[in-house]
């Protein structure tokens, strides 16, 4: 079983369907940890889509918040803004499908799938100090998880921790897994990267194999841009997807 990886979708239809055309025949199954909604302005297109195709779905924060789960008032002026602006365009079968997706970690095979952390889905996991924090709570020698829109992640060993970087500006990136190493994967975010490449994030997953391929896709940037202006929503929103910051 080979699985296609995704994260942090926000509501990026162009971006989404660049990374399904892309990936097209690479995979058995696709799994998401997180955040299908918020900022981009597409949200049930990609609700829909994802209700369709993707066999398992982890909540994230932005999915949480605009299904109205969670207080707005977490959220800072910009990602608040945006939340609002969701949860009133979403559908009712959208905003219901949203409201029902179950909480991280989520065991598939031999791996899981989570959000931020395996003891918080909000945490953030940014560095190695905060990996080893966590990392006797791992349940799974694999886990794939989201939220910081950084692709890449952390293998974990008798050595300590270390980064793992994400695909390369010219080509991808595949990392042979050690059978005695520990692993926190991030596919990167589709929807709105933040590691300075623009290119919509992803990840092919093969357990038997024991190989992870980070790849990007290129998208229709200016075409997102549009509809986020078009909706009202907040430039900065706009800008920051052609920078990928």
């Amino acid at each position: 079983m080979r699985y296609l990886i995704l994260s942090d979708i926000h509501g990026n239809w162009e971006a989404l369907a660049a990374v399904a055309a892309q990936a097209r025949g690479c995979y058995d199954t696709i799994l998401c940890c997180g955040d299908l909604v918020g900022y981009c302005a597409d949200p049930n297109p990609v609700v829909k889509w994802v209700r369709a195709n993707v066999h398992l779905v982890v909540r994230g924060n932005h999915d949480k918040v605009c299904a109205g789960l969670e207080d707005l008032e977490w959220f800072n002026p910009v990602a608040r803004m945006a939340a609002a602006w969701t949860l009133n365009a979403l559908s009712p079968a959208n905003l219901d499908y949203l409201r029902n997706l179950r909480k991280g970690p989520a065991a598939v095979e031999s791996f899981q799938v989570l959000h931020g952390s395996p003891l918080d889905e909000d945490d953030y996991l940014m560095s190695t100090f905060e990996v080893e924090q966590i990392q006797s709570y791992l349940e799974k020698q694999v886990s794939f998880f989201g939220h910081t829109h950084l692709q890449g992640g952390f293998l974990c060993d008798w050595q300590g921790v270390r980064r793992i970087g994400g695909a390369l500006p010219n080509g991808d990136t595949v990392l042979e897994l050690d059978p005695d190493a520990w692993y926190l994967i991030n596919p990167g975010s589709v929807g709105q990267p933040r590691d300075g490449d623009p290119r919509a994030a992803y990840a092919l997953y093969d357990p038997a194999a024991r190989v992870v391929e980070y790849h990007r896709a290129a998208y229709d940037i200016a075409a997102a841009q549009r509809k986020i202006r078009a909706a009202g929503l907040p430039e900065i929103l706009a800008l920051r997807l052609e920078t990928g910051d």
